[in-house]
Order: C-alpha cells, then sequence, then structure tokens
C-alpha cells in the first residue's frame, strides 16, 4: 500500500490562468507551513514539480525527510497561449473553446497547451513510476491544482467535469491510498 500526500504549492496572487509559467509561491504564513510540515508523515518521500512555486514549497516543508529530484511531468496544465491571461480576455476572444475547455473537459485544448486528457495521461504515468519506485512509502508530492484533480479523477472514478467540482486550495493536503487493487481517498482539501 502506497500512501500519496497530494500538497498544493503555496500561493502565487496571480489573478490569471497560471500553467506552466515560473511564478514563485507566497510562503511567508510560517504557522501555515509548520502546521503542513507537522501533518505529513515521517518518515516520507518528498517530490515536487520543477516549478519553483511547488519546488520551494517543498523544500519549506522537507524536513529531515527524503527528498527526490524535481519531476517536469508533474507540472500545472499548459495552457499555451491563454497563459498568464485572464478568463475574461480569452473568453472575448475565443468563447466557445475557453467554455468548452472548463466545463466539458476532455480533447479541448488552448492554442499550442494541452487537453484535460492529455495532463491526465502525463501525471498519470508520473505517478504510476513513482507508486512503482517506491511502492508502499509515504509520498509527499507537491504540485498543482490540475495535477491534484488528475489524481482525484483517477480514484474516484469521475469524469472530468465532476473532478473540476472539487476545490484544492494552496496549501492544503489530499491523501489517496493506493494498493494493488484499488483506490481510497481519504482527505480531500485538507488545511492542517
Amino acid at each position: 500500500m502506497t500512501r500519496l500526500h497530494l500538497v498544493r504549492h503555496g500561493p502565487t496572487h496571480a489573478k490569471s490562468m497560471v500553467g506552466w509559467s515560473d511564478l514563485p509561491a507566497d510562503l511567508s504564513d510560517t504557522a501555515a507551513i509548520a502546521r503542513l510540515h507537522d501533518h505529513l508523515p515521517h518518515p516520507a518521500i518528498v517530490i515536487s514539480s520543477d516549478l519553483s512555486r511547488a519546488a520551494d514549497t517543498a523544500s519549506a516543508i522537507q524536513g529531515a525527510r527524503t527528498r527526490l529530484p524535481h519531476h517536469l511531468d508533474l507540472r500545472e496544465i499548459n495552457f499555451g497561449d491563454w497563459e498568464l491571461r485572464r478568463f475574461a480576455e480569452i473568453e472575448a476572444e475565443d468563447p466557445d473553446r475557453i467554455r468548452a475547455y472548463w466545463e466539458t473537459p476532455g480533447d479541448v485544448r488552448p492554442p499550442n497547451g494541452e487537453s484535460w486528457n492529455e495532463v491526465c495521461a502525463r501525471v498519470d504515468a508520473a505517478v504510476d513510476a513513482l507508486i512503482a519506485q517506491h511502492a508502499g512509502a509515504d509520498l509527499i508530492i507537491v504540485a498543482h491544482f490540475g495535477v491534484i484533480l488528475t489524481q482525484l479523477q483517477r480514484a474516484l472514478q469521475l469524469d472530468a467535469e465532476q473532478a473540476f467540482g472539487h476545490r484544492i486550495d494552496n496549501l492544503s493536503v489530499t491523501q489517496i491510498t493506493h494498493s494493488p487493487t484499488k483506490w481510497d481517498v481519504g482527505l480531500i482539501n485538507h488545511l492542517p
């Protein structure tokens, strides 16, 4: 049995669509960081996306835990040409596509970006490899909103629209247990 502790990185305070842009996290809430550190299991293995907002959050909560190198495939959704733009701005240019992307996620993709199905395939493969390499361990994966939703969708056998209905706050923990025969979801969006 392998337990995944999916942690969303600290806030960026951006008011736009942030995917692969490397914006820093605000980690000034040291009390929240300490609570998160104390809530997560010891011992555990820590890994993060290679984007600084996730990598720096992982460093802030790591403590004496084992740390793996950053993983590119744990990045947020690639929003392509929509990156760092506000929803209203994109909606004014391409209302049908952006509504379809969020309301019926699947194969719809932003220009030069990736579809929800592509995000799921990328993240599922990365998580499966981590589970295979570290079977039976507690894995703390510090990543992004979209990454965490991909794993909730898979574990709960949801469609994409249902997955997008979950709230995932910054510095929250979502816990999923994987055994050879099933997935079990414990905490969702838990703020220690």
